[in-house]
């Protein structure tokens, strides 16, 4: 029996909260002042966000485990239902979109409780805001939102190639590919690849009472939502046009 949109919204809250709490939560943990895993380095936070994927994917298993509006629009675009039984239509995909959301603001919330000591111990107001959103080495929007769509093409496509959606095919897969994009794209923008794991800790960013924190740096947030949903979008188009790889996978 396919899951009500209820079920849909509470198990992509809980899934996409998982994956935040959990790769916030590795960011605190290598930039906050007097952690136990400070100065752990790129690929210590890339290994981090590949487990909290992991975890998100199991946690949302009923639902698909998309986890990200790009992983949606890259099956709507795709042809693909969203879970077994679960077809796109705009009211699903809302509740996907709302699910998505509302779980990356609340798994930021619970990373600044586990860490709300060591946020106070930290003065750099940047670092705070790194720790719930990302943003650019070197500031340039054009190339900035060109790096997340490609990040995020090469996420979404072979998530679909993998078998159509992240749960269908098991979640280790999935924590390698965003570990190996991260190693490999993640650079220039710090690979956001997620506009719910970008948007919704920027948010809980801008209001909780965090001491020192400054700005959330809103003129660019609108490259880590734009540039997942263009490289989601074209990824679903890639996989839609190209039947003999489709129908292999599916």
């Amino acid at each position: 029996m396919p899951p009500s949109l209820a079920d849909i919204f509470l198990s992509e809250v809980l899934g996409t909260a998982t994956l935040t709490l959990l790769g916030c939560g590795v960011v605190a943990n290598a930039l906050l002042a007097r952690t136990k895993g400070f100065a752990g380095g790129p690929l210590f936070i890339n290994f981090g966000w590949g487990l909290a994927v992991f975890a998100g994917v199991y946690v949302a298993y009923a639902s698909g485990a998309h986890l990200n509006p790009a992983v949606t629009v890259g099956l709507a675009v795709s042809g693909s239902d969203y879970a077994p039984g679960v077809p796109v239509t705009l009211g699903t995909t809302l509740v996907y979109f709302a699910a998505e959301m509302l779980g990356g603001f609340l798994g930021a919330v619970v990373c600044w409780l586990a860490y709300k000591k060591h946020f106070d111990a930290t003065e750099d107001g940047p670092t705070k805001l790194g720790v719930f959103s990302t943003g650019p080495e070197v500031r340039s929007y054009g190339w900035n939102v060109l790096t997340e769509v490609i990040a995020t093409f090469v996420l979404v496509l072979v998530i679909l190639l993998f078998g159509n959606n992240p749960a269908q095919l098991g979640a280790l897969p999935v924590a390698l590919l965003v570990v190996g994009i991260g190693a490999s794209l993640g650079g220039p923008t710090g690979y956001a690849i997620n506009p719910a794991r970008d948007l919704g800790p920027r948010i809980a960013h801008a209001l909780l009472p965090l001491r020192g924190k400054g700005s959330s740096d809103w003129s660019y947030a609108w490259v880590p939502v734009v540039g997942p949903l263009l490289g989601g979008a074209l990824a679903g188009l890639v996989f839609h046009v190209m039947p003999e790889v489709a129908a292999a996978a599916a």
